[in-house]
């Protein structure tokens, strides 16, 4: 083997191997060995520190109920009765981690109905929202905490709101997003503050949000875009853990 290494010096490196094969012998082998026992060791380490991270599972549902309120700009609030809305989603929370006790929840939005605004569920002034009048709530977005601990909830949510009369009038939808929380939101015009989750897991949760401009003239004057809006709904949240 050191023949064919150092094949420019044969003659030298035979005689060394003849005389001391030995010595050789073993420095190599014991090259080998130590590196061989401290890469094991690294590897013992690194994997006895790699655990795996396991978590709680909950199922989580979502109700809206009636007596909610919908306001924007400098308008009276709008009575909305928000009774039949409803959505499911997944809540997940680190095992073993006692003094947390918030779960992490992100709802499906193909199981999310939020109830539209029209003359059978919303009112204006004591009156009934206008025959053809509609506006359709679509979700984009709804996740957030729940601390089962303090009841506290913090749900992160954005939406479409689409306005229409008929098959007469169509707005582009207006954009909104907003944190709605169990606790104070507050925005430069409009403010609430939310109620946190009672033992049968009632609550009420608020939020403020900017509202843009959008590409419609009509709308853009009568609701005064930009400008903010706030929702105040009644709700139920139950979790239930499934593993």
């Amino acid at each position: 083997m050191d023949c064919k290494i150092n094949t420019s010096s044969p003659p030298i490196l035979c005689k060394l191997h003849r005389t001391k094969p030995n010595f050789r012998i073993k420095t190599i082998a014991f090259s080998s060995n130590s590196a061989a026992n401290q890469q094991e060791s690294i590897s013992t380490t690194i994997h006895s520190q790699i655990q795996p991270v396991q978590t709680d599972v909950y199922a989580v549902n979502f109700k809206t109920l009636g007596a909610c309120k919908l306001g924007i700009s400098a308008y009276p609030d709008f009575e909305y009765n928000a009774e039949g809305g409803s959505g499911s989603g997944t809540g997940t929370k680190t095992k073993g981690n006692d003094l947390n006790e918030e779960i992490s929840v992100c709802f499906d939005m193909e199981t999310l109905y939020i109830p539209p605004l029209t003359g059978g569920t919303t009112k204006f002034l004591g009156l009934p929202l206008p025959p053809f009048l509609k506006i359709d709530i679509v979700p984009e977005l709804f996740q957030g905490i729940i601390n089962l601990e303090s009841g506290q909830v913090d749900f992160e949510f954005m939406a479409k709101f689409c306005f229409s009369v008929g098959s007469i009038y169509k707005a582009p939808p207006l954009l909104v997003r907003t944190v709605l929380t169990s606790e104070e939101s507050r925005g430069r015009m409009r403010s609430g503050r939310g109620e946190r989750l009672d033992g049968i897991g009632k609550c009420r949760l608020v939020g403020v949000a900017t509202v843009d401009p959008i590409d419609d003239i009509i709308m853009n004057s009568f609701l005064r875009l930009p400008t903010e809006c706030l929702a105040n709904l009644n709700a139920v949240i139950s979790s239930v853990k499934s593993s």
